[in-house]
């Protein structure tokens, strides 16, 4: 899968976003260094998290037993791959759910992708087939670039993304995808393929408001993630958020997930890089979940998702 060639003259996408990559550290730093206050256990919301990268396993289960989260997709991180998120799964079956990657991020699996290497789908089906992973995920094949984590621009409608969505079917199990806004079509096209695969999108691509609700109306097996989405700040770019004042949601966003309360999950984005930093992601799901309704609530925070991976030990 070769990325996207440009027309002469356009910007990259890594151009594009170096002066948000620039002040990267110090909006991280900024969100970490306001402590997190501990939050009263009854006020808490129970919720599995879609979304995190195992980069510290007692860090991780810290911050879930602190903060409500009774579970935790989990996934390849800078410190982790496949072989580790398994093994944390296995010690840990009652909190952790593991998903197996062969996102290009790592450059072993980018060469692969490069050329569309079906090598690279053999890797995924062994792993698939080892029995130890739920889904697949973060499959980032389409991700501006990020502090270690080189920019990715693969045809989400190409042959590897197809591939890895034919194996989500014979496995039936869901995709976490990371795909960008610039590749609407591509997405669309894919997600009309192969329509019987369940396929959750990563941070909902950090789609505004009215692409979101045309990508749900138009695509029954699509659910939107909305992990880095609650924080009150994101470092990429001011409006990735759905807040409007870094603590209360748009109420226009409130209103599409009330209308639609089966299509949305919620995740972290864990990574742990500090303590307070993460705590600060738990604490913005928690924040976003008693702004719900109860029953629409119960369906974000958990319902959705579960129904999503099938039975869980």
């Amino acid at each position: 899968m070769k990325p996207a060639t440009r027309p002469p003259g356009a910007t990259p996408l890594g151009a594009l976003a170096r002066i948000a990559l620039l002040g990267l550290a110090a909006t991280l730093a900024a969100c970490a260094t306001t402590p997190t206050p501990a939050a009263d256990p009854a006020d808490l919301v129970p919720f599995i998290d879609a979304h995190v990268h195992l980069n510290d396993e007692a860090m991780q289960l810290a911050l879930m037993r602190r903060h409500g989260a009774e579970r935790a997709v989990v996934f390849w991180g800078r410190n982790g791959d496949n072989e580790s998120v398994a093994e944390s799964a296995r010690r840990h079956p009652d909190r952790f759910i593991a998903f197996a990657s062969i996102s290009p991020e790592r450059s072993s699996y980018r060469a692969l992708w490069d050329r569309d290497d079906p090598a690279v789908l053999k890797t995924l089906d062994e792993l698939l087939a080892s029995g130890r992973f739920r889904g697949i995920g973060e499959i980032s094949a389409t991700h501006f670039p990020s502090p270690g984590l080189a920019e990715a621009d693969y045809d989400p409608a190409g042959p590897t993304m197809s591939g890895i969505l034919a194996l989500a079917r014979r496995y039936r199990v869901p995709v976490l995808v990371h795909v960008e806004s610039t590749r609407m079509r591509e997405l669309s096209s894919l997600l009309e393929k192969i329509p019987d695969v369940a396929v959750i999108w990563a941070h909902g691509g950090y789609t505004p408001l009215f692409i979101a609700r045309r990508m749900l109306e138009r695509h029954p097996n699509l659910t939107y993630e909305l992990s880095a989405r609650t924080w009150p700040v994101h470092p990429r770019s001011p409006d990735y958020t759905i807040l409007r004042d870094g603590q209360a949601a748009w109420p226009q966003w409130l209103a599409l997930i009330e209308a639609q309360p089966d299509r949305f999950v919620v995740g972290t984005d864990a990574s742990h890089r500090s303590a307070d930093s993460e705590a600060m992601k738990f604490a913005s799901v928690q924040s976003f979940l008693r702004q719900l309704s109860p029953a629409t609530r119960e369906r974000v925070a958990r319902a959705n998702l579960l129904k999503l991976l099938g039975p869980l030990r």
